[in-house]
């Protein structure tokens, strides 16, 4: 797509939340690495360039740099933290390492006001995270703000701007004003980015692609590949085939309530696979967390591969795959390091000889949702909480077997449901029980106990990048592990994770 917002991703863990903002505004936006050549960035015909946050400093002999015949194509340019550092640099100013750095909150002062801080308060909150900063501004710039030291910067002439904080976070509390007053009044951006149109053209694009070839899809049940395989079937209808694996590492009755929910609600064609003797007899007596990861993920692939080449004609493999799976894998070296691998099962075998149909590979996590929503999935099933391709294989912490994977299952359908009584699932991003490989004693009735520790985590977060621990509320957590200890045969002790990532991560392996 053309005439959007193209952001050079430099590495910042912010530049998704970037992106997000802009398409937010209706507004197409897209990340690109920032070393892609000049001209393919001119073939997008962007309204406007923004060149995002990173960890590098630009004056490192192997600085992440772009051409400066960026700034001299007449192009609105907007450098958030690195990216006015790197502005400062390669248009003649000066940038040197920072006496102490500036992390988290800091005030921010305007001195003179320009076309991006137009309508901003004098005084307002941002949030900083740098070391290096501009101690000398390009010939022809002026100072816009400071914060003790530059903060803002532009040549309006030019149209070339800069900020030494971040905007596109919420604790910068007029960020959203700034991004806006670039995306409107400087780059004169059109709103061009809505999500029934998107379905629509979507739709017709898959008609036009597939015709009258068939498409398989291995449906998870997550949100990514339900809302996927409603929005191809609503394209093709019975050319598409889905498969569904139960491994026997699901949520309680995960099977039923995916045949139910797709099955007959949307009159979907599911092929269900019961692997769940195949996926344990391999996991047995395995108890380190990347080879069960290996073990689930191979398995997982074999019997995908088995089962599709049992239907007949099939050209297409449908995927769920989203735009920041899309970012990471384009990102080169540097820009969005990952923090943690993610807990998707892996990709499927490269001779598996079909053609792939992605319909969701330009949508953030938040507009899938929206666009299965518009699709009438319902919203208890678009707003499900993220749940590992591994399953309970990696939360049930050590060795894996059948009895663990039904005490984890119990145990976690009642924290589960006990936050949808409470009205606090949606007010949580990621919430479930881990079952420890610990035993301890205990006294039920007047006989004593040794069962299994269950640990019950909830995390909130923006862009599961950083998280920290829900605060839920002590008289909840008394009924979950009550329900739990009373309920669940195998479970004794209940414990609450209050860790926060980092150091920690969501997952537990």
């Amino acid at each position: 797509m053309q005439n959007g917002i193209i952001i050079l991703d430099f590495g910042s863990q912010y530049n998704q939340l970037i992106g997000r903002r802009i398409r937010e505004m209706e507004v197409y936006s897209e990340i690109i690495p920032f070393n892609t050549p000049l001209e393919d960035i001119l073939a997008k015909q962007p309204k406007g360039i923004i060149l995002s946050g990173g960890p590098s400093s630009v004056n490192a002999e192997d600085a992440n740099l772009v051409e400066k015949a960026l700034f001299e194509q007449g192009i609105p340019v907007f450098g958030i933290c690195y990216g006015m550092q790197l502005t400062a640099h390669l248009l003649g100013g000066k940038v040197d390492k920072g006496q102490k750095g500036e992390y988290g909150k800091a005030n921010l002062e305007i001195v003179k006001e320009n076309a991006l801080l137009n309508g901003v308060s004098q005084n307002s909150v941002v949030w900083m995270s740098h070391f290096d900063e501009v101690s000398a501004l390009p010939e022809g710039f002026e100072l816009n703000a400071k914060s003790g030291v530059i903060a803002g910067i532009s040549n309006p002439e030019k149209n070339i701007y800069g900020v030494q904080f971040h905007p596109e976070v919420s604790h910068s509390e007029e960020g959203g004003k700034m991004l806006e007053n670039f995306v409107f009044n400087i780059c004169k951006a059109e709103k061009n980015w809505k999500l029934t149109s998107y379905i629509d053209t979507t739709v017709a694009a898959i008609k036009e692609k597939v015709g009258d070839q068939k498409v398989i899809l291995g449906l998870s049940g997550g949100v990514d590949s339900s809302v996927a395989a409603v929005l191809i079937q609503k394209a093709i209808g019975d050319q598409l085939t889905c498969i569904f694996v139960d491994t026997g590492l699901l949520r309680k009755d995960e099977a039923k309530k995916v045949m139910e929910n797709y099955g007959e609600h949307f009159n979907m064609n599911i092929k269900l696979v019961d692997a769940a003797d195949r996926f344990l007899s391999k996991l047995a007596g395995v108890d380190d967390p990347e080879q069960k990861r290996k073990i689930i993920g191979n398995e997982f692939i074999a019997v995908f591969d088995e089962e599709s080449h049992k239907i007949e004609g099939a050209k297409f493999l449908a995927q769920g795959t989203i735009y920041p799976d899309v970012i990471e894998s384009q990102s080169v070296k540097g820009p969005s390091a990952v923090i943690k691998s993610h807990h998707n099962v892996g990709g499927l075998p490269e001779d598996m000889d079909f053609e792939l149909l992605e319909p969701l590979r330009e949508l953030f996590k938040d507009e899938v949702r929206k666009v299965g929503e518009e699709l009438g999935i319902p919203h208890h099933l678009v707003y499900r909480h993220p749940f590992p391709g591994p399953g309970l294989g990696i939360r049930v912490l050590g060795a894996v077997d059948a009895d663990k994977v039904r005490i984890l299952q119990e145990a976690d359908d009642i924290f589960i449901e006990e936050l949808y009584k409470n009205d606090l699932y949606e007010k949580v991003s990621q919430a479930f029980v881990v079952l420890l490989p610990v035993k301890s004693v205990g006294v039920m009735g007047d006989e004593r106990t040794y069962e299994y520790t269950a640990v019950v985590r909830s995390a909130n977060t923006i862009d599961f990048m950083t998280a920290t621990w829900s605060r839920l509320p002590y008289e909840f957590l008394d009924t979950v592990s009550s329900r739990i200890i009373n309920e669940v045969r195998g479970i004794n002790r209940v414990a609450y994770d209050i860790s926060s990532k980092p150091p920690a991560t969501i997952e537990w392996e």
